[in-house]
């Protein structure tokens, strides 16, 4: 398998996360109690320079998948808060796409202008993508769709994401990913796969152990 199979911005992602300490290595456990050789903590960003490329990664994605057509940005609490500001941001900067964003409260305020939405507040026929880092099963999107559909007839046809593992979700034969598709009909759109990581880390020459280690893990839970 050649290293040109992975397009130049994939790369560069993945070289990114890893220099981010967001990409690690060794032995970890997942919310579903699975024992991982990889795991992506997007909580490791923590300097100006990296939010910002970040933010620049999710935009680019952004851009050639939808282009201007959509109307906000949601993130969902906590992680996607500051992964959606920093989209809205570099998509404005680096491709004169001005769109509003808005994340949701952990707890409803009932003081102040109370509501449990922050930010913009999505109107009816908006079309609403959400930002947020991986999926493991469809959580974060059954707690909010009700908060973004509570707000009027909005549509959620799209999300971005830093990483799909490609893990067989709670159904049988589909992956977390064909699970949100299939149950709510939003498209999740990834940054890079596990697979993207596997073939870079085989063309960078990393150990075979741990190369070993992740076929083994994917064989299992990956489809």
């Amino acid at each position: 398998m050649g290293f040109s199979m992975l397009g130049k911005s994939k790369k560069e992602f993945i070289a990114f996360m890893m220099g981010a300490q967001v990409l690690r290595f060794g032995s970890f456990t997942t919310k579903s109690g699975r024992q991982t050789p990889y795991f992506v903590n997007t909580g490791n960003y923590r300097t100006g320079a990296q939010i910002a490329a970040l933010g620049d990664f999710y935009a680019q994605l952004i851009q050639q998948t939808l282009g201007e057509g959509f109307d906000c940005m949601f993130g969902p609490a906590y992680k996607g808060i500051p992964l959606a500001s920093a989209a809205a941001a570099s998509l404005y900067r680096k491709y004169g796409i001005d769109k509003p964003f808005c994340f949701n409260r952990k707890e409803r305020k009932d003081h102040g202008e109370g509501g449990e939405l922050i930010g913009y507040l999505p109107q009816d026929g908006d079309r609403v993508i959400i930002i947020e880092d991986v999926i493991t099963a469809g959580t974060a999107i059954r707690e909010t769709l009700p908060i973004l559909q509570g707000c009027g007839n909005v549509q959620v046809k799209d999300m971005f994401i830093s990483v799909d593992r490609c893990e067989v979700g709670k159904t049988p034969g589909k992956t977390a990913v064909d699970e949100v598709r299939d149950s709510f009909g939003i498209n999740v759109h990834a940054l890079v796969s596990v697979r993207d990581i596997r073939e870079y880390l085989e063309e960078s020459g990393t150990d075979a152990a741990l190369l070993e280690a992740m076929d083994r893990y994917m064989q299992q839970y990956c489809i």
